[in-house]
């Protein structure tokens, strides 16, 4: 039974990554535009870049699955898989890709990896808070190839994408909300994809435990206890 207070076990509504998810608006037009490029890139490799929440690992996933592509992880950058990575696929992705940071290894298997694509065309994408040339990269080889990779800026959603956002998000969960109770959010909440996720779960646990529509109070009660979560995990870091 729930206590007062507290969320009912969460239903499963997985993120959706696809194309037709995929809102684009000032923010991510160009990013958009990129990936429509494809595969005319003038180089091997492309970086995603923006801060947490603004989409970057649903463009790639869009790329990804257009392309064919292998998604990567640190532990497979081994400078001797790569000549079987490469004969598995010629478009891959790498997401977080700053994660390398400090792994001899890893850096030395993207450098491997970016020479091979260079060779036989292929392509990599990469996804990262901050543009490569900033990362503390030991190869020198490698942090010279990786000043050359073209940077795709996405910025933070703006208010008129984050109401698209949520209205999209609850239309996904068959809920029809008021234009006051989206414009409530709006004041209070983060510019982040994420932030709309998050949101939107909980609002929708809320309702179906409560068996009520999402009204201005209930959003404030639930905004109220995420922020109260966030604390928490903040001061146990």
């Amino acid at each position: 039974m729930t206590k007062p207070g507290q969320f009912p076990l969460p239903l499963s509504h997985p993120p959706r990554y696809g194309r037709e998810d995929y809102l684009v608006g000032e923010a991510n037009q160009v990013a958009m535009e990129w990936i429509d490029r494809w595969p005319d890139w003038p180089g091997p490799v492309t970086c995603l870049v923006g801060p947490s929440g603004a989409g970057k690992t649903h463009l790639m996933t869009i790329w990804q699955r257009q392309s064919q592509a292998l998604a990567l992880d640190i532990d497979v950058l081994e400078p001797t898989q790569i000549g079987e990575l490469a004969e598995a696929a010629t478009s891959f992705t790498l997401d977080d890709a700053e994660r390398l940071i400090g792994s001899a290894a890893a850096e030395e298997g993207l450098f491997h990896l970016f020479n091979r694509l260079r060779a036989d065309g292929g392509h990599l994408l990469l996804t990262s808070s901050q543009g490569p040339a900033r990362w503390d990269i030991q190869l020198p080889d490698l942090a010279s190839r990786l000043k050359t990779v073209p940077l795709i800026q996405l910025a933070p959603p703006d208010d008129i994408m984050m109401a698209a956002l949520l209205v999209k998000q609850f239309s996904d969960r068959q809920l029809d909300l008021p234009g006051a109770v989206i414009d409530y959010m709006l004041k209070r909440m983060e510019r982040s994809y994420a932030a709309v996720q998050a949101l939107v779960a909980a609002l929708d646990q809320q309702a179906l435990a409560k068996q009520r529509a999402i009204t201005i109070p209930m959003v404030r009660e639930v905004m109220d206890q995420l922020d109260a979560a966030s604390d928490r995990s903040e001061e146990d870091i």
